[in-house]
């Protein structure tokens, strides 16, 4: 059962599988594990990068495409919730259904324009295409006030089950941990958790289907699949429409999460930045780098200053350690984490557990033969 729905594509680690299912199962009940409004927001923006890097590794680790247009359709998924959500006197789930139709449609539109018409070019000058085509729709997003909000954004309300003033009990769960109110936004938390969870299942089926071999193949050599009787262009174009419409779909759930959408919250070139990071960081080609590197990324990027300010009132004496260690430093030592990590594992976490993992199975191989 579970190697069906993994689509045969198994972690091949027991270190890397015990990983998995902790950081599933954390996820699963971060609620009731780490009650409190902060720990929730973290473990949804885990939920929603894993989402969005997902669907980006499918363009780049399985299909070698470098594209730096990837947040302006998650932007478009954002956008398109907000404005339909915006637009309406009461929020309907009709009203929401249109956003995420019409956000999905526009994404369609534009990522086969530029499937078709820059996939053609070397790599370089398509991720150069890629990035005029962003920063011109970042543009747009902050110009074009009367839709988008400009640089104020669009705030909105949600359908009643899923807003925080819905509660379905009086009472709080009691937890090992504290409280836990059975409210909207607990509801919206595991609406979060399960469409993320169906997207991560099904481009990991995709990966590995047919289609995601040709990928693999387009990838490692794209002249040979091309002499193999493949139409590299449409293949390509599939990839980057796919890739698309699953970034779409992460940008309405981060807009129906925080009921806000803005240039700078979805559209900004640092969210970028931080997807290819994280694509780093977990392992290109690998769907489960994904989770492990958002899962990763996020914490650190929430945590590290609260650990530097310890770590700086403990080494308050010390000058230049306390110097060092203050918060406002956080981004220098997200930077050197970065930098250890690709040093240590040049082929992402996921890859080097695999890798150790492959090791250890040829030395029990050599010790069992004569």
């Amino acid at each position: 059962m579970i190697r069906r729905l993994l689509s045969n594509d198994l972690p091949r680690s027991r270190w890397l599988a015990a990983l998995l299912v902790v950081l599933f199962l954390g996820l699963a009940f971060a609620p009731f594990l780490f009650p409190g409004v902060k720990a929730l927001n973290v473990a949804a923006k885990v939920l929603i990068f894993v989402a969005l890097v997902a669907s980006f590794d499918l363009l780049l680790g399985y299909t070698g495409i470098v594209s730096f247009a990837h947040t302006m359709f998650f932007g478009i998924g954002a956008y398109g919730v907000a404005i339909a959500m915006s637009s309406v006197e009461e929020p309907t789930w009709g009203a929401l259904a249109l956003g995420v139709g019409a956000a999905l449609l526009v994404s369609l539109l534009l990522s086969l324009v530029i499937g078709l018409f820059s996939l053609r070019v070397k790599a370089i000058f398509f991720a150069m295409i890629t990035l005029a085509v962003a920063s011109a729709f970042l543009t747009l997003a902050s110009q074009l006030s009367a839709f988008t909000g400009g640089e104020d954004g669009l705030s909105f309300s949600v359908p009643e089950l899923l807003s925080p003033s819905f509660e379905l009990a009086e009472d709080p769960i009691e937890t090992p941990l504290g409280e836990v109110y059975l409210d909207g936004k607990l509801i919206s938390y595991y609406l979060l958790f399960g469409a993320v969870t169906a997207i991560f299942l099904t481009i990991l089926r995709i990966v590995n289907s047919p289609f995601g071999r040709v990928l693999l193949a387009i990838r490692e050599n794209d002249f040979r699949a091309e002499a193999l009787g493949y139409r590299t262009v449409i293949y390509r174009t599939l990839s980057n429409v796919l890739s698309a419409l699953f970034a779409t779909l992460a940008g309405c759930l981060l807009a129906l999460w925080i009921r806000y959408n803005g240039p700078d919250t979805s559209l900004s070139f640092e969210i970028m930045i931080d997807v290819l990071l994280i694509v780093v960081i977990g392992g290109m080609g690998t769907v489960y780098g994904a989770l492990i590197g958002s899962v990763l990324f996020v914490l650190a990027q929430s945590y590290l200053q609260d650990l530097l300010r310890a770590a700086g009132n403990a080494t308050e004496g010390i000058p230049l350690l306390s110097a060092l260690l203050t918060p406002d430093r956080w981004l220098l030592w997200l930077g050197v984490l970065f930098v250890l990590s690709v040093y240590y594992f040049p082929a992402g976490i996921v890859g080097k557990l695999r890798e150790r993992a492959v090791l250890a199975r040829l030395k029990r191989l050599k010790g069992a033969a004569p």
